[in-house]
C-alpha cells in the first residue's frame, strides 16, 4: 500500500495548504487586515469588471455561501461595495473601493516575498515543467477522456 507522502495529489494539496497558512501568517505579522481569500476576490473583481459572485466562486474555488460571507466582510471593511444590478435583481454589482485598491498595492511586495520564499531552490525550468504538469492535470480532470 502506498504511503501518503508518495501520492502526488496529497503533496500538491499539502504544498498549497502550507503556503496559504504561511502567507496568511505573514499578512497578519505585517499588520495587514486582509485574508488570502479576500485578496483573491479583490484581484478577481479588479481583473474581471462586472464579474458575478458565482463566477468569482468558480475562479477562486469557493462555494457561493463562502463567497457571500467573504464579500459581506469586505463590504464591512470597506474594500468592496455591493450595489443592486441595474437589470437583474438577483445579481449585484461589485466594485473595489479606493481602500481595496490600496490594500492590494500595499501587500504586493509581501506577496512577492512569500512566493520567493516558497519557491526557493526551484529552477525556472522546474517551474515551467511543474506549471505545465499542473495545467495538464486540471485539463484532464475537466475533460476526462478514457
Amino acid at each position: 500500500m502506498e504511503k501518503l507522502d508518495s501520492i502526488i495529489f496529497y503533496n500538491i494539496d499539502k504544498a498549497i495548504r502550507t503556503y496559504r497558512n504561511y502567507a496568511q501568517r505573514q499578512l497578519k505579522a505585517n499588520g495587514f487586515n486582509i485574508t488570502i481569500d479576500q485578496w483573491l476576490i479583490i484581484k478577481a473583481i479588479l481583473e474581471n469588471p462586472g464579474i458575478t459572485q458565482n463566477e468569482i466562486g468558480d475562479l477562486v474555488f469557493k462555494d457561493n455561501a463562502s463567497i457571500t460571507r467573504i464579500i459581506d466582510l469586505m463590504v464591512k471593511s470597506e474594500y468592496v461595495t455591493r450595489k443592486p444590478h441595474s437589470e437583474d435583481r438577483r445579481k449585484t454589482h461589485l466594485e473595489v473601493t479606493d481602500s481595496g485598491i490600496k490594500i492590494i498595492k500595499d501587500v504586493q511586495n509581501l506577496i512577492e516575498n512569500n512566493r520567493e520564499t516558497a519557491l526557493k531552490g526551484i529552477s525556472k525550468n522546474e517551474m515551467e515543467i511543474m506549471n505545465s504538469a499542473l495545467i495538464t492535470i486540471a485539463k484532464n480532470c475537466l475533460n476526462p477522456k478514457k
